[in-house]
């Protein structure tokens, strides 16, 4: 009897071991592939990164750019190589990066016009800034501010509002370029205090800056970093800053909204990567982002360029892109402008 039992336990157990071997592969397939992807995110990044700034070198993007590139690849162990795409207002370096792998090795510093404003001034964009980007941080928004040549009779928001009423056929005011945040600050301004105002485009700051100096027009809306200089050396007189609150460096100058509530616009950059970038490298991203941010080294570099550090959330900077698209779609439908 004890054989028998015992021949046929080994029969069973020998049926289970044949079994086993033949369900050992699936298994072993199954282990290798599900976690692929978390594999993949954990390697990351085991070559070099590129940053895609849709600008010329020199300017305000092209800076933070490269501050923030620097930091990043300390912080992860790979270089961050910054790559200069300018064209269209960001958008041919926003298209290559739309388009790029979404496997977190190519990441692209933005602002609010290319992402916010440029939907609502184009004709067609060849992306979409809200389904072809997945939001990383908001890292920093600068201050614009309203400057009269100081022939212009006017010190504050309200006389300058008075002269332009008296002014027939209305003042002229400049910005950096047609469809710029400058362009639709100057814009929402008009409507607002409703008066008439005249917008001369630029191809760039420093010639609407010289022809400012030069007493050709009578408002310049541009970055506060611009013309920090000139208003400290008296050539240029601030009337007002755009932001909801007063500016640290010029904190004598009112603010928009204390004449017209509501009144808020600053220029923010933020690093953006391809839609579909696995959600654990964005959020690894967020995470060493928003310490480099916040170290003292980078806010004061960041300080002296006339902007403010921000950092936050993935979701918070998504949640900006909608709202202010939101607001400048209604600004570029009341005003009527088109980059053609």
């Amino acid at each position: 009897m004890f054989r028998l039992r015992f021949s046929s336990a080994c029969g069973q157990l020998g049926r289970c071991l044949a079994t086993l071997a033949l369900l050992l592969p699936v298994g072993l397939l199954l282990v290798a592939s599900s976690p692929a992807s978390a594999q993949g995110a954990t390697a990351w990044p085991d070559r070099p990164l590129r940053m895609v700034v849709p600008f010329a070198p020199g300017g305000t993007s092209d800076v933070l750019g490269r501050i923030l590139a620097t930091h990043l690849a300390d912080s992860l162990g790979q270089q961050v190589v910054v790559e200069n795409r300018p064209g269209a207002n960001g958008n041919i370096g926003s298209d290559l990066v739309a388009k790029a792998p979404a496997d977190g090795y190519s990441l692209l510093l933005t602002f609010d016009g290319t992402m916010a404003i440029n939907p609502h001034t184009f004709r067609k964009l060849p992306f979409d800034p809200q389904k072809d980007f997945a939001p990383v941080i908001n890292a920093g928004q600068a201050a614009l501010v309203m400057v009269v040549h100081p022939e212009v009779a006017a010190n504050n928001v309200a006389e300058f509002v008075e002269l332009a009423r008296r002014q027939a056929g209305g003042l002229f005011y400049a910005s950096a370029g047609n469809g710029s945040t400058g362009h639709l600050a100057g814009e929402m301004f008009a409507a607002r205090a409703g008066v008439k105002m005249n917008h001369v485009s630029y191809k760039g700051g420093a010639a609407a800056l010289q022809d400012l100096l030069a007493g050709q027009i009578q408002m310049l809306v541009t970055a506060l970093p611009t013309v920090e200089a000139m208003l400290a050396s008296g050539k240029l007189r601030a009337i007002a800053v755009t932001p909801a609150q007063r500016v640290g460096a010029i904190k004598e100058v009112q603010t928009i909204a204390e004449s017209y509530p509501g009144y808020a616009v600053s220029s923010w950059y933020a690093i953006v990567a391809p839609a579909g970038t696995p959600e654990a490298i964005l959020t690894r991203l967020n995470d060493v982002l928003n310490k480099i941010v916040g170290s003292q080294a980078v806010q004061e570099r960041f300080i002296a360029l006339g902007v403010e550090p921000l950092g936050g959330s993935r979701q918070a900077l998504g949640a900006k892109i909608r709202e202010d698209s939101v607001m400048w779609a209604d600004v570029v439908r009341t005003a009527g402008v088109k980059v053609e």
